[in-house]
């Protein structure tokens, strides 16, 4: 997939994967089809993607799912069902990616939003911000990997409080606890996510990844094994095409150029 033949709510510049998970047509509810698109975009596109940008289209980042639709539906289970499993393939191939996932939050991240914030990297959020699980308020559990991923990110007694309560999260509150990674003003959101999107698709690709990786294993590693990661990788890194023009240009006094390097 190419920036040109791609829809426009998922397109790629640059080596940033731009995707719209919400946008103002629903009221800035998930936009499950755009969704669905990233996650091919995702899963296929390889080495054209060097950084990824989770954006909301509208006056927020993500108010949630359709629920309005949900209503409407004839089998309102059966629908939610195949909404929850559309939108957790995207969640696996999010989770799968070696790019960086940063995410512009700005206005509400509620429900599925407040799931989607939880996967990014790195989520820079704005002043006025907010979160809120959102689930209870109607009546349903988490999706999205919530219940996974909140009690890793602020400890399992405040993501069951979080929950429980149906808690609306403050900009600064979400960042004190590590759902956002921090704060700017409200219209500097989207471009200050973008500008380091674009910085780490410029960045060392190949180093990126192994972080991430050794973040991936971390989830079930013994220290020990964790260490014995630690040294496979840091010696492929040495030894793989990002490692050598990084120590290269260090040695060299020069600013490295990871944009043209490509690690086998």
């Amino acid at each position: 997939m190419t920036a040109t033949d791609a829809p426009s709510n998922v397109r790629i510049e640059d080596g940033v994967l731009r995707v719209a998970v919400a946008t103002a047509a629903n009221g800035t509810s998930l936009d499950i089809e755009g969704i669905t698109q990233a996650t091919a975009a995702l899963r296929e596109a390889g080495d054209d993607v060097r950084a990824v940008l989770l954006v909301g289209d509208g006056a927020n980042f993500c108010a949630g799912g359709n629920v309005r639709a949900f209503a409407s539906a004839e089998n309102r289970g059966e629908f939610v069902g195949e909404i929850a499993r559309a939108f957790h393939e995207f969640v696996r191939a999010l989770d799968e990616t070696s790019a960086p996932v940063v995410a512009a939050v700005h206005g509400w991240a509620a429900g599925a939003g407040m799931s989607i914030v939880c996967l990014a990297d790195i989520a820079i959020g704005g002043t006025s911000t907010k979160l809120r699980p959102a689930y209870p308020s109607i009546g349903f559990t988490p999706d999205g990997g919530m219940s996974w991923t909140l009690p890793r990110i602020v400890g399992a007694s405040r993501a069951r409080e979080i929950l429980l309560t149906d808690a609306v999260l403050n900009s600064d509150e979400a960042c004190r606890l590590g759902l956002l990674s921090r704060l700017v003003e409200d219209d500097q959101v989207q471009d200050e996510a973008l500008r380091l999107a674009r910085m780490l698709a410029a960045g060392p690709t190949a180093s990126y990844a192994g972080i991430k990786a050794l973040f991936v294993s971390s989830r079930t590693n013994t220290l020990s094994e964790q260490l014995d990661a630690e040294t496979a990788s840091i010696s492929a890194a040495a030894d793989g095409a990002t490692g050598r023009e990084g120590v290269d240009a260090f040695v060299e006094k020069r600013r490295p150029d990871f944009s043209s390097v490509r690690d086998a």
